[in-house]
Protein backbone atom coordinates (compact mmCIF):
# COMPACT_ATOMS: atom_id res chain seq x y z
CA UNK A 1 0.00 0.00 0.00
CA UNK A 2 2.89 2.36 0.26
CA UNK A 3 4.33 1.60 -3.03
CA UNK A 4 1.16 2.32 -4.44
CA UNK A 5 0.22 5.36 -2.48
CA UNK A 6 4.19 6.58 -3.12
CA UNK A 7 3.18 5.93 -6.93
CA UNK A 8 -0.09 7.75 -6.65
CA UNK A 9 1.43 10.86 -5.68
CA UNK A 10 3.64 11.12 -7.88
CA UNK A 11 1.52 11.08 -10.60
CA UNK A 12 -2.05 12.04 -9.40
CA UNK A 13 -1.73 14.62 -5.86
CA UNK A 14 1.80 16.23 -7.25
CA UNK A 15 0.54 16.44 -10.60
CA UNK A 16 -2.37 17.89 -9.45
CA UNK A 17 -3.16 21.77 -10.63
CA UNK A 18 -6.41 24.36 -9.37
CA UNK A 19 -8.31 24.59 -12.78
CA UNK A 20 -8.70 27.95 -13.89
CA UNK A 21 -12.14 28.73 -15.46
CA UNK A 22 -12.21 28.29 -19.38
CA UNK A 23 -11.10 30.57 -21.66
CA UNK A 24 -11.81 31.64 -25.11
CA UNK A 25 -8.73 29.63 -27.44
CA UNK A 26 -5.88 32.27 -28.16
CA UNK A 27 -5.93 33.78 -32.01
CA UNK A 28 -3.14 32.64 -34.29
CA UNK A 29 -1.31 34.62 -36.80
CA UNK A 30 -2.82 34.78 -39.97
CA UNK A 31 0.89 33.92 -41.18
CA UNK A 32 0.50 30.44 -40.82
CA UNK A 33 3.32 28.51 -42.51
CA UNK A 34 1.50 25.20 -43.96
CA UNK A 35 3.73 22.30 -44.42
CA UNK A 36 2.92 19.84 -46.93
CA UNK A 37 1.98 16.82 -45.31
CA UNK A 38 0.43 18.08 -42.26
CA UNK A 39 1.38 18.41 -39.10
CA UNK A 40 0.54 15.40 -36.31
CA UNK A 41 0.89 15.46 -32.59
CA UNK A 42 1.20 11.98 -30.85
CA UNK A 43 0.82 12.00 -26.95
CA UNK A 44 2.69 8.95 -25.10
CA UNK A 45 5.34 8.67 -27.79
CA UNK A 46 7.99 6.92 -25.90
CA UNK A 47 7.39 3.56 -26.20
CA UNK A 48 4.60 0.95 -27.56
CA UNK A 49 1.30 1.82 -29.86
CA UNK A 50 2.51 5.81 -29.28
CA UNK A 51 6.23 5.05 -30.57
CA UNK A 52 4.98 2.96 -33.33
CA UNK A 53 2.50 5.99 -34.23
CA UNK A 54 5.25 8.04 -34.59
CA UNK A 55 7.25 6.12 -37.20
CA UNK A 56 4.77 5.11 -39.36
CA UNK A 57 3.91 8.65 -39.47
CA UNK A 58 7.01 9.92 -40.39
CA UNK A 59 7.88 6.84 -42.58
CA UNK A 60 4.67 6.75 -44.54
CA UNK A 61 4.38 10.32 -45.48
CA UNK A 62 7.84 12.18 -46.59
CA UNK A 63 6.49 15.46 -46.28
CA UNK A 64 4.52 15.27 -42.82
CA UNK A 65 5.88 16.99 -39.89
CA UNK A 66 5.26 15.07 -36.28
CA UNK A 67 5.51 15.97 -32.43
CA UNK A 68 5.94 13.56 -30.08
CA UNK A 69 5.38 14.13 -26.59
CA UNK A 70 6.53 12.40 -23.43
CA UNK A 71 7.14 12.21 -19.56
CA UNK A 72 10.85 11.62 -20.47
CA UNK A 73 12.46 12.81 -23.50
CA UNK A 74 15.95 12.06 -22.63
CA UNK A 75 15.32 8.44 -21.82
CA UNK A 76 12.63 7.93 -25.20
CA UNK A 77 15.50 6.19 -26.79
CA UNK A 78 13.66 5.32 -29.74
CA UNK A 79 12.15 8.27 -30.29
CA UNK A 80 16.00 9.58 -30.20
CA UNK A 81 16.90 7.42 -32.90
CA UNK A 82 13.96 8.37 -34.96
CA UNK A 83 15.26 12.06 -34.38
CA UNK A 84 18.51 11.09 -35.85
CA UNK A 85 16.53 9.68 -39.09
CA UNK A 86 14.08 12.37 -39.36
CA UNK A 87 15.61 15.32 -37.72
CA UNK A 88 13.85 18.01 -40.00
CA UNK A 89 10.23 16.50 -39.33
CA UNK A 90 10.34 15.76 -36.04
CA UNK A 91 9.99 17.64 -33.13
CA UNK A 92 10.24 15.75 -29.81
CA UNK A 93 8.77 17.83 -26.63
CA UNK A 94 8.23 17.30 -22.89
CA UNK A 95 4.65 16.98 -21.49
CA UNK A 96 3.39 15.16 -18.31
CA UNK A 97 -0.22 14.43 -18.30
CA UNK A 98 -0.16 14.83 -14.72
CA UNK A 99 1.39 18.58 -14.84
CA UNK A 100 -0.51 20.91 -16.85
CA UNK A 101 2.13 23.31 -17.77
CA UNK A 102 4.03 21.02 -19.56
CA UNK A 103 0.76 20.78 -21.90
CA UNK A 104 0.80 24.03 -21.59
CA UNK A 105 3.76 24.57 -22.65
CA UNK A 106 4.23 21.54 -25.87
CA UNK A 107 1.13 23.89 -27.29
CA UNK A 108 2.98 26.89 -27.46
CA UNK A 109 5.85 25.48 -28.86
CA UNK A 110 3.17 23.67 -31.20
CA UNK A 111 2.00 27.22 -31.92
CA UNK A 112 5.30 29.35 -32.75
CA UNK A 113 6.62 26.18 -34.86
CA UNK A 114 3.43 25.92 -37.13
CA UNK A 115 0.70 27.54 -36.08
CA UNK A 116 -1.60 24.58 -36.34
CA UNK A 117 -2.40 20.49 -35.94
CA UNK A 118 -3.94 18.11 -38.19
CA UNK A 119 -3.94 15.46 -36.10
CA UNK A 120 -3.52 14.84 -32.17
CA UNK A 121 -3.45 11.02 -31.17
CA UNK A 122 -3.85 10.33 -27.38
CA UNK A 123 -1.78 7.16 -26.92
CA UNK A 124 -0.50 7.01 -23.22
CA UNK A 125 -2.13 4.77 -21.09
CA UNK A 126 -1.27 2.55 -17.64
CA UNK A 127 -2.94 -0.59 -16.85
CA UNK A 128 0.05 -1.60 -14.37
CA UNK A 129 3.06 -1.22 -12.27
CA UNK A 130 5.19 -3.69 -11.80
CA UNK A 131 4.49 -4.77 -8.06
CA UNK A 132 2.54 -1.44 -7.23
CA UNK A 133 -0.64 -1.33 -9.48
CA UNK A 134 -2.07 -4.13 -10.92
CA UNK A 135 -5.78 -4.69 -12.79
CA UNK A 136 -8.24 -6.05 -9.72
CA UNK A 137 -9.54 -9.53 -10.32
CA UNK A 138 -12.56 -8.77 -7.80
CA UNK A 139 -14.35 -6.25 -5.97
CA UNK A 140 -12.41 -6.52 -2.69
CA UNK A 141 -8.84 -5.48 -4.18
CA UNK A 142 -9.79 -2.63 -5.33
CA UNK A 143 -8.25 0.75 -3.88
CA UNK A 144 -8.74 4.63 -4.12
CA UNK A 145 -5.63 5.23 -4.96
CA UNK A 146 -5.68 2.41 -8.24
CA UNK A 147 -8.92 3.98 -9.41
CA UNK A 148 -7.67 7.70 -9.04
CA UNK A 149 -4.12 7.18 -10.78
CA UNK A 150 -5.61 5.40 -13.45
CA UNK A 151 -9.23 8.53 -14.11
CA UNK A 152 -5.97 10.56 -14.15
CA UNK A 153 -3.66 8.94 -16.44
CA UNK A 154 -6.37 7.52 -18.79
CA UNK A 155 -9.02 10.13 -18.85
CA UNK A 156 -8.35 13.14 -17.46
CA UNK A 157 -5.18 14.01 -19.23
CA UNK A 158 -5.86 12.99 -22.53
CA UNK A 159 -8.93 15.37 -21.90
CA UNK A 160 -6.80 18.00 -21.40
CA UNK A 161 -4.31 17.71 -24.15
CA UNK A 162 -7.41 18.19 -26.34
CA UNK A 163 -8.50 21.32 -24.45
CA UNK A 164 -5.05 23.11 -24.57
CA UNK A 165 -4.58 22.14 -28.47
CA UNK A 166 -8.17 22.34 -29.61
CA UNK A 167 -7.28 26.47 -30.87
CA UNK A 168 -4.53 24.72 -33.08
CA UNK A 169 -6.61 21.50 -34.49
CA UNK A 170 -9.51 24.60 -35.13
CA UNK A 171 -7.00 26.37 -37.57
CA UNK A 172 -5.14 23.34 -38.91
CA UNK A 173 -8.61 21.51 -40.16
CA UNK A 174 -7.40 19.21 -43.08
CA UNK A 175 -4.35 21.93 -44.27
CA UNK A 176 -1.94 19.94 -45.87
CA UNK A 177 -3.30 16.62 -46.31
CA UNK A 178 -5.83 14.49 -47.86
CA UNK A 179 -9.14 15.17 -45.33
CA UNK A 180 -11.14 17.81 -44.89
CA UNK A 181 -11.03 17.96 -41.14
CA UNK A 182 -8.50 17.64 -38.09
CA UNK A 183 -8.58 14.88 -36.03
CA UNK A 184 -8.31 13.85 -32.93
CA UNK A 185 -8.09 9.97 -32.00
CA UNK A 186 -8.41 9.04 -27.94
CA UNK A 187 -6.64 5.42 -27.87
CA UNK A 188 -9.18 3.81 -25.73
CA UNK A 189 -9.84 0.05 -25.01
CA UNK A 190 -12.90 -2.25 -25.39
CA UNK A 191 -13.22 -3.04 -21.99
CA UNK A 192 -14.56 0.58 -21.56
CA UNK A 193 -17.49 -0.25 -23.38
CA UNK A 194 -20.35 -1.14 -20.86
CA UNK A 195 -22.48 -2.74 -23.10
CA UNK A 196 -19.48 -5.18 -24.21
CA UNK A 197 -18.87 -5.89 -20.55
CA UNK A 198 -19.69 -9.45 -19.81
CA UNK A 199 -16.29 -10.56 -17.83
CA UNK A 200 -16.24 -7.91 -15.13
CA UNK A 201 -13.14 -7.44 -13.31
CA UNK A 202 -10.25 -4.71 -14.21
CA UNK A 203 -12.53 -2.04 -11.97
CA UNK A 204 -9.91 0.65 -12.21
CA UNK A 205 -8.80 0.52 -15.80
CA UNK A 206 -11.86 -0.36 -17.31
CA UNK A 207 -13.86 2.48 -15.86
CA UNK A 208 -11.57 5.08 -16.54
CA UNK A 209 -11.41 3.97 -19.96
CA UNK A 210 -15.60 4.21 -20.08
CA UNK A 211 -14.47 7.76 -18.76
CA UNK A 212 -12.73 8.99 -21.84
CA UNK A 213 -14.94 7.49 -23.80
CA UNK A 214 -17.49 9.50 -22.34
CA UNK A 215 -15.55 13.10 -22.01
CA UNK A 216 -14.06 11.98 -25.70
CA UNK A 217 -17.65 12.46 -26.75
CA UNK A 218 -19.04 15.33 -24.91
CA UNK A 219 -15.92 17.01 -26.75
CA UNK A 220 -17.10 15.32 -30.18
CA UNK A 221 -20.78 17.17 -29.68
CA UNK A 222 -18.92 20.33 -28.56
CA UNK A 223 -17.25 20.31 -32.13
CA UNK A 224 -19.79 19.50 -33.98
CA UNK A 225 -22.54 22.45 -32.19
CA UNK A 226 -19.44 25.35 -33.32
CA UNK A 227 -18.75 23.86 -36.67
CA UNK A 228 -15.28 23.16 -35.83
CA UNK A 229 -13.26 21.14 -38.63
CA UNK A 230 -12.52 18.75 -36.53
CA UNK A 231 -13.80 15.36 -36.04
CA UNK A 232 -12.86 13.12 -33.02
CA UNK A 233 -13.01 9.35 -32.51
CA UNK A 234 -11.99 6.75 -30.13
CA UNK A 235 -9.94 3.66 -31.26
CA UNK A 236 -9.45 0.28 -29.90
CA UNK A 237 -6.10 -1.33 -31.40
CA UNK A 238 -6.76 -4.75 -29.96
CA UNK A 239 -4.08 -6.84 -28.07
CA UNK A 240 -1.07 -5.50 -29.07
CA UNK A 241 2.51 -6.92 -28.10
CA UNK A 242 3.35 -3.72 -25.92
CA UNK A 243 5.08 -3.68 -22.42
CA UNK A 244 0.99 -2.50 -21.51
CA UNK A 245 -0.39 -6.21 -22.41
CA UNK A 246 2.55 -8.30 -21.68
CA UNK A 247 1.44 -8.99 -18.28
CA UNK A 248 -1.86 -10.63 -19.37
CA UNK A 249 -0.72 -12.36 -22.59
CA UNK A 250 -1.08 -15.70 -21.56
CA UNK A 251 -4.94 -15.78 -21.84
CA UNK A 252 -5.20 -14.29 -25.36
CA UNK A 253 -6.32 -16.35 -28.16
CA UNK A 254 -4.40 -17.18 -30.36
CA UNK A 255 -3.84 -14.55 -33.69
CA UNK A 256 -5.23 -12.21 -31.40
CA UNK A 257 -2.02 -10.45 -30.14
CA UNK A 258 -1.15 -7.96 -32.42
CA UNK A 259 2.10 -6.61 -33.49
CA UNK A 260 2.39 -2.82 -33.13
CA UNK A 261 3.20 -2.63 -36.71
CA UNK A 262 -0.23 -4.49 -37.71
CA UNK A 263 -2.38 -2.49 -35.23
CA UNK A 264 -0.92 0.69 -35.93
CA UNK A 265 -1.44 0.41 -39.98
CA UNK A 266 -5.22 -0.33 -38.67
CA UNK A 267 -5.80 2.68 -36.91
CA UNK A 268 -4.05 5.04 -39.06
CA UNK A 269 -6.28 3.71 -42.17
CA UNK A 270 -9.59 4.58 -39.49
CA UNK A 271 -7.54 7.80 -38.69
CA UNK A 272 -6.71 8.68 -42.53
CA UNK A 273 -10.42 7.88 -43.98
CA UNK A 274 -12.21 9.78 -41.14
CA UNK A 275 -15.13 12.02 -41.98
CA UNK A 276 -17.26 14.44 -40.22
CA UNK A 277 -20.04 11.97 -39.75
CA UNK A 278 -17.69 9.61 -37.72
CA UNK A 279 -17.48 12.91 -34.88
CA UNK A 280 -17.73 10.54 -31.82
CA UNK A 281 -17.65 7.64 -32.50
CA UNK A 282 -15.52 4.17 -31.42
CA UNK A 283 -14.12 2.04 -33.53
CA UNK A 284 -12.30 -0.73 -33.37
CA UNK A 285 -9.16 -1.90 -35.07
CA UNK A 286 -11.21 -3.39 -38.11
CA UNK A 287 -13.40 -0.23 -38.28
CA UNK A 288 -15.80 -1.94 -36.48
CA UNK A 289 -17.92 0.48 -34.29
CA UNK A 290 -18.37 -0.53 -30.76
CA UNK A 291 -20.78 -0.33 -28.70
CA UNK A 292 -21.14 2.32 -25.63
Amino acid sequence: MMKLNFVAQQWVLMGRRIQTPFSMPRMFSSAIKQCEGGVSMVQGASRGIGLEFVRQLLEKNNKGHVVATCRNPNGANGLLELKNKFAERLDIHQLDLTIDSTIEAAAKSVEDKYGYLNLLVNASGILSIPNTLQPETTLNKLQRDSLLLNYEVNAVGPILVIKHMWPLLKVGGGTGTERSLAVVANISARVGSIGDNRLGGWHSYRSSKSALNQLTKTVAVEFARKKDPITCILLHPGTVDTDLSKPFQKNVPEGKLFTKEFSVQKLLSIINNAKASDNGRFFAWDGQEIPW
